[in-house]
Parts: C-alpha cells; structure tokens; sequence
C-alpha cells in the first residue's frame, strides 16, 4: 500500500471544489491560506495557531483573512467590469456589500476601502444597521441602499444623509413607508432618493426560496406599485423615483432563477421608465451564492454557475430586455453580502476528547453461571466470518435485543447485560471490518458504521458560532488543520460542550452526497488536535446566540506580508466574552454575585467548616473563573478518550440505528 500524501488530503476533503483557491496543504501536511486566490505563498495556519496561543490566547479562535474579504470585493466588481465590456453594455455597475451579513467594523470598513475605487457602496436594512453605515466614509458616487421596515427616524436618518452629500436611497417595500417619506421629506427640506421593491413572481431556488414570489415578506406587488408612483408624481416627488429593487432569496442555486427573475423586474424597469419616470438604477438584490460543498450543482448548499457567469447573465438579461423595450440601460446595483464575506474567517476549535463505541473499561470473563442468553451471544461472536457476517449479526441483533427485556424484567443481572453490550459492539466491528470487501453492502451494515463512528468533544457551541448549521443544516466544508501528511482512520462526527443533544455536527460535504461522518486523526496522548470550520464569514458571527451562556470567541485578524515571518501578521486581537460579561447581559451584576459568594464563604467559616486560609482561596478562585473564558480552559494536551458508548443501550438495536 503506498503511503499517504498531502494530495490524498486534498481530494479527501475536497478542498479544490470548495476552497475557492483560497486554501491548500504544505509538503508539511498543514492547511494554508492564500488570500489572492492562488498566488503568492500561502499563511501556515497551524502558524498563526501557534503563535497566537503561545501569547495566551485561548481556543475556540476564530481566524479573520481581512485580504479574502479585499479580494472578493475586487473580483466582483471586476467580474461585472468584464461582463460589461464583452456584451459592450452602456452602463456601469454600483454594487452594495449588506451589512446584515456581517456587521463587524473591520469586516465593513475592509469593504469600504476596497470597494473605494470602485464606488462600491453599503446597505443597511436597520436602524441600527444605518446608523453604522452613515459613519462610513464613502465614495461620492457610491450608493447607501436602506431597507427593510422604516420609522419616522429611519426616514429621516436616510434623508439627513442626503443632506450631508450621500447618496442614500430609500427603498419602498411596503405601502404606508411612501406617505411617510413625502410627509418626512417635506418638513426637512429634502428632496429624497425613492427605490422600490417590487414583489416577483419569480421565486428563488434553495433554502430560501420562499424569499421570493408573491406571498414574499417585503414588496410590493402590482397595483401597489403603480399606486406608489402616481401617488409620489401627484406630490411632486415623481423625479425622486431613482431604483427599481427586487430580492428572491439568500443562496440562489440555480443560474436559471436568477436570469428569470432578472428579466421579469426588468421589464418593470422598462415599463415605469416608458411612463415617463426616469429611474437610473436596477437593483438585482442578493443571492450571489457560495459553493459550500464544491459539487458546482443546484443542490442547497451549492450553485450551478460561477461568479463570471452570475454577473454576465445579468448583463446580458437586462441588456436583451431593455433593447427588445428600447428604453435606456440602467446602473446595475447588486447586493451580494455571503459571496463577498464567507470565505474570510475560519473557526478553529481544539478537540479534547473522544468517545468511542463499545469500548469497555473492566474485564468481563466468561464464567460458568452467565445467563444463557450471553452464551448465545458470545457463540456468535467468536463463530462470525464472512461468509456467514449477516446471519451473524442478525442473530447479535436479536439477542441483544432479548437481553434487555431480560434485564427491564429483572431476570438478567447487571454483570451479564455488560456482557451482551461488550460482546454485541465487538461483534459489529468485526462487520464494520469487512464491510469494505463485500460488493453489495446492506442497510444494516451501512448502519453500523455510522452507528460506529467515534464522537470527537470538541471545545465550542454551534449555537454561538454556526448557528445555521443548527437551525437550517448549512452545511459547512470541516477538516482538520494539520497532520494532513499522515492517513485519516477515524470515522467520526463532531459534539460540542453545550448541553443540548442538538449541539453536533453530523453532516459533512460530500461532491455526489451529504455525508454522515468525516474522517480524522487517531488522537494521540499530550498532542492537540486542531480542525476549522470553513466558509463561516457570512452570517454566522451575528446571529450566534449565549446558549448555555458560551459567549463571542477569541478573534484574531491577519493580514498577508511577505516580509513577515510566515508571510503574514497579526494586526489585532479581540478577546471573547468572559463569564462576567455574559452574565451582566441577562442581568446578573458580577460585583453583586461576588459579594453573594463572599458572604457564604465567610460564613462557613465563621462556623468552622472552612479554615479562613481555604476561604480566602476559594474566593480567589470564584473571581478567576469569573474573569475567564466561557469556553473549556486549554490545558496542556492530555487529550482523553472517554469511554463507553455514546449509544443508548436501553434503545432496540433497530431503533438504534435509525
């Protein structure tokens, strides 16, 4: 058998179809970033792991690649460039990075800065969210898109940025918003920036499809529509009417989706531009999706088209449609936030433990007075083959099975149902070893192996850190970040530290399929074990919840330098939330809670339970935790594997397996 190589890791993991370019695997078998796509040398990240732990920065990290965020600001808005001069489009492109996708200020002031010399603006789809992007110091000709609901403050935050020579835009989505803005504009003074968001009956396709179509949350359909423009035009605001707006979805799969819905609002561009409002901009919306699994289909977590592709059907869609209505080419305006942020930032969490099936701590010799049931049992056991592996197991099936309504009926002793789980796991994985020489494998024994996979504890919550992999089953590409030289030989799938069942990681990226478990490293004793979780830029960071109170991860940004060691450096560091912090956020004063402490302690003291050196100790040790991090505390590795068997044994073997 020829030993494994790094390149046996990349076509395991898949990295070429889902990494964008962005990621690889040194001859020294650790994972690097290539923030320019491929060129240049790429940032060791077990480098960066290094360097920033030994400065005492703890695990779970979560890595920023700030120069990934520039490059996809430049390649989108290049990608249109090129898209409009081969189809020698007379307009220009104006995209807007959405906030919501990613709030963080270095996220958003990176896109500003790369986006500058190409008037590459923000929206904001909040009053929060407007209140940031106002701060933000734009290219003249860029634009402020703002949607979502507005009160009067909404309103006239937008207009006050008018004012202050921005070119905000307020997107009417929903009818009662146009009255508000006329009212609004004419007490200012102001003559407003109007788009409106017209409600298609084109859907989108994926996970958010339902975005999309006529029974969508925001928009408006037709009569309301042209009730809005008649409205503004008897007011005097029909000059105001700058943008037509549609969005079908987050994560458009399909590049059919798009190019339909691109030619049904341009028709409406067409229409109001042929009732005379000289409207300047067509917004496309979002649903530039990423390749999360790197199969290049329609499948979910996927798309069936390119960048380049996306942007030149957009062109082309509305080009072909305003020629066939003869009315002008507008701005093209989109609003891409996941492709523009997800690549950026990894999630790197440390494994401290596993828990394995079947795996028994004490032995358990056969003797004379075993019940029966366990000698059948074990007959099945040491008989098994390969010619006779499914009648085996069939018959471990049924015994096992036998055995624990034995036991609920309290004709089976403790001893002997420990014997009938050891020999029954034992047995499956003789089956699990020769699954792989038979040519047809059965359902049973596919089940087996998953039922086999080992659990690898890693230190971070899904809920705080990818809470779409929780609530919608995004799924996200996962490896581990070194040792890719040497063979993966665990099945296994991924446990969090909260408390909830829920907090796992159990579908993984597949090119033809969802696969159930990843394979990874033996863990090894006084060695740590790091695996990332990629594409993690776009959402994620915002919507994580306190779940069982783990708050914000470290944070460290890194910049690419070749005159750095390694390439790169640290620019900044942001510290997670400690324990104190959490809790003042559900209304727990840690001064307060101190004091309460310090009082018991004193108090066992005074009466002699507690000696005052062990007092003053045990609340020396109480503040400590209560400065330090949410998450498990990175001791030296010792990493344990846990035994016994993450499967409920009270459960019938068929159950079991579902």
């Amino acid at each position: 058998m020829r030993p494994w190589s790094v390149s046996d890791s990349l076509k395991l993991y898949q990295i070429e179809n889902w990494g964008g370019q962005y990621f690889n695997v040194n001859p020294a078998g650790n994972l690097t970033v290539h923030p320019r796509q491929g060129q240049g040398p790429g940032i060791d990240l077990t480098k960066v792991i290094q360097e920033v732990t030994s400065q005492g920065l703890e695990l779970p990290l979560l890595v920023r690649f700030q120069d990934i965020i520039r490059h996809r600001v430049i390649q989108l808005n290049e990608a249109f460039a090129k898209a409009i001069e081969e189809a020698n489009y007379a307009g220009v492109y104006r995209g807007v990075y959405p906030i919501k996708v990613n709030q963080m200020r270095e996220v958003v002031e990176e896109v500003v800065d790369a986006g500058r010399p190409y008037a590459y603006g923000l929206e904001a789809g909040s009053k929060a969210e407007l209140v940031a992007v106002l701060s933000q110091d734009l290219h003249p000709d860029a634009l402020t898109i703002v949607n979502g609901y507005k009160d009067h403050s909404v309103i006239r935050l937008a207009l006050m940025g008018i004012k202050l020579g921005k070119k905000v835009i307020i997107v009417i989505e929903k009818l009662s918003e146009v009255h508000s803005v006329v009212q609004i504009a004419k007490e200012m003074g102001v003559a407003p920036m109007l788009g409106l968001r017209c409600k298609l009956n084109s859907k989108g396709s994926g996970k958010w499809e339902g975005s999309g179509g006529e029974l969508a949350k925001f928009g408006l359909t037709t009569p309301e529509m042209l009730y809005c423009v008649n409205y503004l035009k008897a007011e005097g605001y029909e000059d105001s009417i700058k943008l037509l707006h549609f969005h079908i979805g987050s994560q458009v799969t399909n590049i059919r989706t798009i190019k339909e819905a691109v030619k049904e609002a341009t028709r409406f561009y067409a229409e109001l531009v042929k009732m005379g409002f000289n409207l300047e901009y067509l917004d496309v919306g979002g649903g530039l999706g990423v390749d999360y699994d790197g199969s290049r289909t329609d499948f979910e977590s996927s798309t069936n088209y390119s960048l380049q592709e996306y942007c030149s059907d957009v062109v082309y869609s509305i080009q072909e449609i305003c020629a066939n209505e003869e009315v002008p080419l507008p701005t093209i305006v989109s609003e891409s936030g996941r492709a523009i942020a997800a690549h950026h930032s990894v999630l790197i969490v440390n494994i401290f433990g596993s828990i394995e099936v079947g795996t028994t701590p004490i032995d358990l010799p056969e003797t004379e007075d075993e019940h029966n049931v366990v000698k059948e049992m074990r007959y099945a056991y040491q008989n098994i083959s390969y010619k006779n592996l499914m009648e085996s197991l069939n018959e471990a099936i049924q015994r096992k099975e036998e055995a624990l309504s034995m036991f609920k009926l309290g004709l089976l002793t403790i001893q002997d149902r420990a014997k009938i789980e050891h020999l029954f796991w034992q047995l499956c994985r003789k089956v699990q070893q020769w699954a792989p020489d038979m040519r047809y494998i059965p359902e049973e024994v596919e089940k087996i192996t998953k039922a086999l996979a080992d659990q690898y504890l890693c230190n971070f919550s899904i809920f705080q850190s990818m809470p779409d992999h929780w609530a919608i089953q995004q799924l996200f590409p996962v490896m581990p970040v070194h040792r890719l030289d040497e063979e993966p030989v665990r099945n296994a799938t991924l446990v969090d530290i909260t408390c909830d069942s829920d907090g796992k990681v159990c579908k993984f990226v597949d090119l033809r399929d969802v696969k159930d478990m990843i394979k990874l490293h033996a863990l090894k004793d006084n060695e740590a074990y790091f695996v990332g979780f990629f594409l993690t830029g776009a959402y994620q960071d915002i919507m994580g919840d306190l779940h069982n109170l783990f708050g914000k991860v470290n944070e460290v940004h890194v910049f690419l330098d070749e005159t750095e060691p390694g390439g790169y450096y640290v620019e900044e560091v942001i510290k997670g939330n400690n324990i104190a912090s959490v809790l003042s956020w559900i209304q727990y004063s840690p001064a307060h809670i101190e004091q309460e402490v310090k009082s018991l302690i004193d108090r066992k003291v005074r009466e002699g339970l507690i000696k005052p050196r062990e007092g003053v100790e045990l609340q020396n040790f109480y503040e400590n935790v209560l400065q330090g991090y949410t998450y498990i505390d990175n001791f030296k590795p010792n990493l344990q594997r846990s035994i016994g068997s993450h499967v409920d044994s009270e459960q019938p073997f068929g159950d079991l397996l579902q």
